[in-house]
């Protein structure tokens, strides 16, 4: 995987003019046009658009690229809305990763989406639907792996995190597969985890990263020194809450709680540790002992 992902952010890298600019805005037009034309005449008539690996056999090799232009449903508020997700997000990725990296991104979603749809061929027994859903869904977890704390309105009322929605997304993925398995069909079970390794890819550095930092931080959290250093701290607290305060002079004898519109400093020429205050800290007597 690592070797992947270092190949995709390469060949990002050595090919800037790569891809299609605003791929977003195509695909879009693209599923608006011909929700338009579904909704005067039906689904059947465009099904030349759908992918069908057979057709392809027989030289219809548009439905290699047709298929993403078929919405995902025939509600209208509900492709309105999906629609407008699909497009703003997609369009926040490319001005994050470059037009390269999120053409490459898309396109490798479709093809591992077509991948699995030669395979289903082959095995007629399977009921999946080749479609741009599980594409879209990789699209959302890149956006939510890259801008985990922006609000969203869930069904446009209720304020939520993207994060959230993306386990939510995982938890689905998980239950698609499963759902998948029970039933015997193979190849159901696969889509979910062509989405998957389509993130998994272009994210396995980012993750790795995460990872080795959380199990660091734990590590060190729990380490010898860094409880003797927690214990040495509640320490100093403890015995400034019994004395009441936390600065005091040597010269004076005023204090932080006393005086609390002083400042105190520490000498570094002084042996040991002794505070004075700002009237004393450069008139006094150096502490030898």
């Amino acid at each position: 995987m690592k070797k992947l992902n270092a190949a995709v952010e390469r060949f990002a890298y050595n090919h800037p003019n790569f891809g299609i600019s605003n791929l977003m805005k195509y695909i879009v037009a693209g599923n608006v046009i011909v929700f338009l034309l579904m909704t005067f005449s039906n689904y059947s008539s465009l099904s030349f658009l759908a992918f069908n690996w057979g057709a392809v056999l027989r030289g219809e090799i548009w439905r290699l690229l047709t298929f993403v232009f078929l919405p995902s449903t025939t509600q209208p508020f509900s492709f309105l809305i999906s629609t407008y997700f699909i497009y703003f997000i997609g369009n926040l990725l490319e001005r994050e990763w470059g037009t390269p990296k999120f053409n490459l991104y898309y396109f490798t979603g479709m093809l591992l989406t077509i991948l699995a749809g030669i395979a289903g061929y082959y095995f007629p027994g399977s009921s999946t639907v080749y479609g741009t859903y599980y594409i879209s869904l990789s699209m959302f977890l890149a956006f939510a792996a890259l801008f985990p704390d922006m609000q969203v309105l869930l069904f446009l009322i209720i304020p939520i995190k993207v994060k959230w929605l993306a386990w939510f997304d995982v938890a689905l993925f998980a239950l698609d597969t499963f759902t998948a398995l029970l039933a015997g069909d193979i190849l159901r079970a696969l889509l979910p985890v062509v989405a998957m390794l389509n993130f998994v890819v272009f994210f396995w550095t980012t993750m790795t990263e995460s990872i080795a930092y959380r199990r660091g931080r734990a590590q060190h959290q729990t380490s010898h020194q860094t409880i003797q250093f927690k214990s040495a701290v509640r320490q100093q607290k403890k015995k400034e809450a019994e004395r009441g305060y936390r600065h005091k002079c040597a010269v004076c004898g005023r204090t932080d709680a006393s005086h609390p519109d002083l400042e105190f400093r520490y000498c570094s020429r002084c042996a040991g540790y002794h505070c004075f205050c700002e009237d004393h800290i450069f008139q006094h007597e150096h502490f030898t002992e």
